[in-house]
């Protein structure tokens, strides 16, 4: 048997061209994401870092710059006003997330099934979705006035005699819990409900056939498979939970008395009330640091849960 070599001329050549195509591949793929990555780096990147920057200073938007280095991320982790607001928005995550989460999953297994109206009641639960927060937040704060709110009125119907909601310290962050979940229902419903209508029903079929009844078909079916959905579900609302400011900025403005200051209310106050634009973009960061770690410790768990196919 004879074995043949190209020349060493031509595998140098050959070598030499690789890395040309390989640059040529990348310019053109750069050539392509060049309208994406124009606007993410003027308007995401670019101010991620110029907040960097300014966290390393003391700066109250107006004066010039001073480098303090890590002094306000030094103050603002020994802050007990910090440590608060980071209370209250885990506080927030704790009560918004079941809540959402069984709500949303709930409402798509209804409308899974066979219904008259079905994609009319689609609708009307994904309509708070798309209405703006000021508008929904408004709305709740006149449903939970403590002394002319329809709740209050209709728990006095049978006895009940209604909380102080939003002007009580002990049932404000429940009030921006209420409201939140129900603005966000129809999202997760909407998710779930993709999962849901993407699981074979010969799975459950089989499944009947052998006898198992609706709740473990629930549990060894619906569950494992709807879990990827799920993961979606609960990762997007983890990270809309630590950035919560609309409604309580709207139904209690941080109070009464700080018990709903969350992150954000206190990054907004930081830079607008106070001129600590340095301090604030710090939080930011904080901020930040908590939302990937978060993330990340649920992306390498979702091996333990999630189910894909």
């Amino acid at each position: 048997m004879t074995l043949t070599t190209a020349p060493p001329r031509e595998r140098a050549a050959h070598v030499g061209r690789a890395p040309r195509r390989r640059w040529r591949h990348a310019a053109t793929v750069a050539v392509f994401l060049l309208p994406s990555l124009i606007p993410l780096t003027l308007y995401t990147l670019a101010p991620m870092l110029a907040s960097l920057w300014t966290s390393l200073h003391e700066w109250d938007l107006i004066t010039e710059m001073r480098w303090v280095g890590l002094a306000n991320y030094a103050e603002l982790i020994g802050d007990a006003g910090t440590r608060a607001a980071f209370g209250h928005t885990l506080y927030f995550i704790a009560g918004y997330l079941p809540l959402v989460y069984l709500g949303g999953l709930g409402l798509a297994m209804l409308l899974d099934r066979a219904m008259a109206g079905r994609g009319l009641l689609r609708g009307i639960y994904f309509l708070p979705v798309i209405t703006s927060w000021v508008v929904v937040a408004l709305m709740w704060k006149w449903l939970l006035n403590p002394a002319s709110g329809l709740v209050n009125w209709a728990l006095g119907l049978v006895g009940i005699s209604g909380p102080g909601w939003w002007t009580d310290p002990d049932w404000a962050m429940p009030s921006v819990i209420l409201a939140s979940a129900w603005k966000d229902l129809g999202f997760v419903m909407i998710i779930l409900l993709a999962g849901l209508q993407a699981i074979p029903k010969e799975f459950q079929e089989a499944a009947m056939v052998d006898g198992a009844g609706a709740l473990r078909r629930f549990r060894h079916i619906t569950l494992p498979l709807l879990s990827p959905s799920s993961f979606f579900v609960v990762v997007i609302s983890l990270i809309n939970g630590f950035q919560v400011f609309d409604q309580v900025k709207i139904m209690t403005g941080g109070g009464p008395g700080g018990a709903t200051q969350v992150v954000v209310s206190q990054i907004y106050d930081l830079t607008f009330r106070y001129g600590r634009a340095g301090a604030a973009s710090a939080l930011s960061w904080l901020l930040f640091a908590l939302v990937l770690l978060v993330t990340i410790v649920q992306i390498r768990g979702q091996k333990r849960w999630v189910t894909y196919g």
